[in-house]
């Protein structure tokens, strides 16, 4: 009873975006989108696609997403909302977090991306235009990525503070006492992948379309660089 109960909630409340969605005025970038997705379809290859344009959404959005906090940090004008003002950043800090990146980026999460292409291949996860999920549904999977990325990240993150492990793996992301963007995905190789876990879960069993890898990543890369700047 309480399972169909849950079916109908789910049913109306699917119907009722559907109808707000009915309404709203067409999107001016859904046919240049479109155009684009197609585009990328017919002259790139699924692994291509899988690979090294996750890889390339990945590096330009992370990047793309650090720059503004960056450059507030070396402009006079933007120090004075600097909460740690007695804690300024040097080049030198910078270019240390930007080896360390490069390191973990292309050593660690490179190989892990270099899987992409195999699991949408085992578990028939479409590419196609014709099947892209809606925005609302493509939305509420990125939603559930979010509940069990946070609910893994916050139980192995408390794992990884425990005093007989923190001086070991955890430390080296705490190294700078004032966090900045870029410093989000500085960590120990471990770490990288021991929290880099929770944001693979969701996929795994949320994943309907190669899209939703692209959607999550954006918002989780704007999620946690946002609370380290």
């Amino acid at each position: 009873m309480a399972t169909n109960e849950s079916v109908s909630i789910f049913s109306s409340a699917s119907l009722a975006v559907e109808y707000v969605d009915s309404l709203l005025p067409e999107n001016p970038l859904q046919e240049p989108f479109k155009n684009a997705w197609n585009y990328m379809l017919n002259n790139y290859t699924k692994f291509q696609i899988a690979t090294w344009g996750s890889l390339i959404v990945h590096e330009a959005l992370y990047f793309l997403f650090c720059l503004p906090g960056f450059l507030f940090q070396f402009i006079p004008y933007m120090k004075k909302y600097k909460i740690q003002k007695d804690k300024p950043e040097t080049w030198e800090n910078q270019w240390k977090c930007f080896k360390v990146l490069l390191f973990n980026h292309f050593c660690i999460q490179l190989p892990l991306i270099c899987g992409t292409y195999y699991f949408t291949e085992y578990f028939n996860i479409p590419y196609d235009w014709e099947r892209m999920p809606r925005w609302y549904f493509l939305l509420a999977r990125c939603f559930g990525c979010a509940v069990i990325e946070d609910t893994w990240h916050y139980f192995l993150h408390r794992l990884l503070h425990h005093k007989r492990i923190y001086k070991y793996i955890h430390k080296v992301h705490h190294e700078f006492q004032a966090p900045f963007g870029m410093e989000a995905e500085y960590a120990h190789p471990l770490e990288t992948l021991i929290l880099g876990t929770g944001f693979f879960i969701g996929i795994v069993l949320l994943c309907d379309h190669v899209i939703l890898l692209w959607a999550w990543v954006t918002i989780r890369l704007l999620e946690t660089i946002d609370v380290h700047r």
